[in-house]
């Protein structure tokens, strides 16, 4: 069903507005140390709403705690979305979705259709809490041997919403590379990235199905566990093979400590922030291979960006039934629709351009550092991406944050895209052709 322009608009500008009112949270004196930017407020919140994860500013020490506050409860708008967090306090007041807003949560959520929307909305709500409140149980017990129990809360739950909503933003000075070698933090940080970066209707569906639900799987959840199984396992040995001698990396770690290492890279390349090693020491090969990873991104629906993993899979398919010579794109005794896979090349073709444009731009007016044009192409994929990697300041900061405000406008644009996704934006960005009732005859032109 093809996405109606107004309702991508709304969601477009409703973001760029709540990103703009969080900005101005937290340029308030009690939100922040020293000087702040607006352009850099703005950017900081965009890359919450969106769910990136790209800083100009540390959050440890360049926000107080109301500033990391606001900080969160933006990635938490932005993962669960904020037409999905507003309809389901809504209907939690037994209140009824109109038409309108039903049309924009099924936009906003990727939901095939209207029907049963309000379910599917209370148990997306409820199931996400409840993973939220155990990976926060999980972290606090572990950040308790480090720091007060307080602290220890704070940084629990911080960490827990960030790494579901698929964000990366981390309140500790050097993010999570002291805790590398940590199998705990480790292994919970990245099941609870896996779990939100395979969309809430595959995620209401997982649930249904635990609880014997005997319509089964949907061929969309199949397709989505299948390529982020698929992607998970070729991302890792990209990063472990490439990197095993690399004593800047991983090289130097045991065999048990490089698989960990690699395991967390390859999770968070795909669709989240969080890093373990310093990304600008990495090989250019392992950037460079990282950098499609996060094009591809996540599962629709979710808090992942990216064209998405069932764009590759339907193209991929299509490729597969083109060279047996077949008009029809099959998948577990299902036909993929010509109109879907011409909007999955469409996506594709849209984010390929869209990068190259911003690559440009980037590379006329902005310095990419001793990596130069794989810098800059590593942040602009992270940005349409939204995961939030980034190769700048050893870790910490981002590269964007020696851009200039014109740099850092394009970063915003990309976040901002890629939270909305690349067909939404462009079609609110396009007046619709008016219908003219008029036939052609077919074209043969020679490819």
């Amino acid at each position: 069903m093809p996405i109606d322009r107004n309702n991508a608009r709304i969601l477009l500008i409703g973001y760029v507005l709540i990103a703009l009112f969080g900005a101005g949270l937290l340029m308030l004196p009690a939100m922040h140390r020293g000087e702040l930017a607006f352009i850099d407020a703005f950017f900081t919140t965009s890359s919450a709403i969106s769910v990136t994860g790209l800083i100009v500013k540390s959050n440890a020490t360049d926000f107080s705690f109301g500033g990391q506050l606001v900080i969160l409860c933006l990635i938490q708008l932005g993962g669960f979305g904020y037409m999905s967090l507003g309809s389901a306090l809504y209907l939690m007041l037994r209140k009824n979705i109109n038409h309108s807003n039903a049309m924009l949560l099924k936009e906003n959520l990727a939901y095939p259709t209207t029907d049963g929307l309000g379910g599917f909305l209370k148990r997306m709500f409820l199931i996400t809490l409840s993973i939220e409140a155990c990976g926060a149980l999980i972290l606090t017990l572990r950040f308790m041997l480090d720091f007060s129990p307080t602290q220890a809360l704070w940084q629990g739950i911080f960490h827990s919403i960030s790494a579901f909503n698929n964000a990366g933003f981390s309140i500790f000075a050097q993010g999570l590379m002291p805790y590398r070698d940590d199998v705990v933090l480790n292994l919970t940080i990245t099941t609870l990235i896996i779990i939100g970066g395979i969309g809430y209707f595959v995620l209401v569906e997982c649930y249904l199905v635990a609880k014997g639900w005997k319509g089964g799987f949907s061929l969309h959840s199949k397709i989505v566990l299948i390529m982020t199984a698929i992607l998970l396992v070729v991302a890792f040995f990209s990063v472990f093979l490439l990197e095993y001698h690399n004593a800047k990396s991983i090289g130097d770690l045991s065999l048990g400590h490089k698989i960990l290492s690699s395991y967390f890279a390859a999770v968070n390349y795909r669709t989240s922030g969080f890093n373990t090693l310093d990304l600008s020491l990495l090989q250019d090969p392992t950037l460079f291979f990282s950098s499609i990873f996060m094009v591809i991104g996540g599962a629709p629906g979710g808090t992942a960006g990216g064209v998405k993993v069932t764009t590759i899979a339907i193209i991929f398919l299509h490729i597969f039934y083109t060279l047996r010579g077949s008009m029809q794109v099959k998948v577990y005794n299902r036909a993929i629709t010509p109109q879907t896979i011409s909007k999955a090349y469409v996506v594709v073709i849209l984010s390929a351009l869209y990068i190259v444009l911003a690559l440009m731009a980037l590379c006329l007016f902005e310095d990419g550092g001793s990596r130069g044009f794989l810098a800059l192409l590593f942040e602009i994929c992270s940005a349409f991406g939204t995961v939030g990697l980034s190769m700048g300041d050893g870790g910490v900061l981002s590269l964007s944050a020696h851009f200039t405000p014109f740099g850092k406008s394009v970063i915003i644009i990309l976040m901002l895209c890629g939270k909305v996704g690349i067909f939404a934006f462009c079609v609110s960005m396009i007046i619709k052709e008016k219908s003219a009732h008029i036939g052609y005859l077919p074209a043969k032109i020679l490819i």
